[in-house]
């Protein structure tokens, strides 16, 4: 991200004065999925910016346990069962695991889809992320875009000061588990990044708002860079980023939205803590439930998606993995952060305004392996769905009457953000359309 340095900063430079590390913020400037003024001024004339709707969506990686966590089978064999019992809650006719007793007592907040069908088998988080399968012959060139790139795309940025897109997601060191990026929308359609350069770069760090608002001087400031240095095209992209960027540089409101330390310190206990560093599992991302505090704080800012990947789940089982003993670490604590989450957006009133997707990338075995674990199960899997005036009747809690696609979820998703998935398309490097769903999908009928 672009870092505008104070004169007295000590640093080892290049002979024109820039070091190299800050040479590689500016650089990646093009990753913050920052608004072309025109697809702003669009947005205006079509009068878009007069509400502002969000998505927050959390990926389980690895492919959470349906069967355990939200359809568990009691009176099955012994070896599909498990340990773990049903609770009833406030939603008559619907138990969930005893482990998650908060979302139980809220259980009319949340929906629970126990029918999703057609995931694919290895893991591969592209289809969480964008809604299409990453089938050969089937991806257009340059690649399918994530959501949160469409709407940047389609929306552009709701407040200047804070970015249409941003993701919480950690690297994962097994690439698939990774976010897909923008595709073929492009590189100024990217997210922007929090576990980048630190919070302190989105500050003015010494220089004063006179001189960055001199649009020549700070144009040239950029043009002493060589734009032929980046073959991804962020460099090159870069002028189209100038207005948001001079807005997120200017205005503390990202920033803020960022720093838990502002938090009242109570409400961040009631989401619970993690170590954004420690991996649970080797290759997954760290189990840090204080992301969906700032989700919410991100999407009260003006961010339109916020991402976050939160732990790992891929349980089959063996030495130190036993599914049942890591089920009993991993679901109080996301039983506590997720019911915060949605606790928080009811008492601000955003709960008809903010959507929030819960899900994996496949179910798992119903039968229990002799290593004490779950395989991979893509025949059916769970996605837990709150916010954004979704019914939260019987019907819409146990949408397991008929099977449900990911292009479904994702056409109520674009619904709930006013985008119509029936004549929308956006466009990739050949010029040619792309609907942002597959096979024609509509809205879950249950939940709206």
């Amino acid at each position: 991200m672009l870092k505008i340095l104070a004169p007295a900063e000590k640093r080892s430079a290049f002979c024109d004065g820039v070091s190299r590390r800050n040479f590689i913020k500016v650089g990646g400037l093009g990753s913050l999925g920052l608004s072309l003024p025109k697809l702003l001024a669009l947005e205006n004339q079509a009068g878009i910016r007069n509400s502002h709707k969000s998505v927050i969506l959390i990926y389980l990686v690895g492919g959470p346990p349906h069967q355990d966590m939200f359809d568990l089978k009691p009176d099955a064999p012994r070896e599909i069962a498990g340990p773990h019992k049903p609770i009833g809650t406030n939603v008559d006719g619907i138990q969930i695991c005893e482990m998650f007793p908060r979302m139980a007592k809220m259980m009319d907040k949340f929906t629970i889809i126990r029918s999703l069908v057609g995931a694919q088998a290895g893991h591969d988080a592209i289809q969480c992320y964008t809604g299409f399968p990453n089938r050969a012959g089937t991806v257009p060139p340059g690649g399918w875009p994530q959501f949160g790139s469409v709407v940047g795309k389609l929306q552009g940025a709701f407040d200047p000061a804070v970015p249409p897109f941003v993701s919480m997601c950690y690297d994962c060191t097994h690439g698939p588990y990774n976010e897909p990026g923008p595709g073929l929308l492009g590189s100024a359609s990217d997210a922007f990044r929090h576990t980048g350069p630190s919070r302190g770069d989105l500050t003015l760090q010494g220089i004063t708002y006179d001189r960055l608002s001199d649009r020549a001087k700070l144009l040239t400031s950029f043009d002493n860079f060589r734009r032929d240095v980046d073959a991804s095209g962020k460099m090159s992209a870069m002028d189209t980023f100038t207005q948001q960027a001079m807005g997120v540089l200017t205005s503390s409101k990202l920033a803020d939205a960022l720093d838990l330390s502002k938090e009242d310190p109570r409400l961040v206990e009631r989401y619970g803590t993690g170590d954004t560093v420690k991996r649970i599992d080797e290759n997954g991302a760290p189990r840090v439930p204080q992301s969906f505090l700032t989700a919410r704080r991100l999407v009260e800012a003006g961010a339109r998606v916020v991402t976050v990947n939160y732990s790992k789940w891929d349980w089959h089982g063996g030495a130190g993995n036993d599914i049942f003993s890591r089920e009993r670490e991993d679901f109080p604590i996301f039983d506590k952060g997720i019911t915060a989450l949605v606790e928080d957006l009811h008492q601000r009133g955003l709960d008809k305004d903010v959507t929030v997707l819960v899900w994996g990338e496949f179910g798992r075995t119903p039968i229990i392996s002799k290593q004490v674990g779950r395989d991979h199960w893509p025949r059916v899997a769970m996605a837990l769905l709150a916010g954004g005036g979704i019914s939260t009747d019987r019907l819409g809690g146990e949408a397991d009457s008929r099977p449900v696609t990911f292009a479904e979820v994702f056409a109520t998703l674009y619904r709930n953000l006013g985008i119509d998935v029936a004549t929308t398309t956006v466009t990739d490097t050949k010029g040619r359309p792309h609907y942002l769903v597959e096979n024609g999908a509509l809205p879950i009928r249950e939940l709206i």
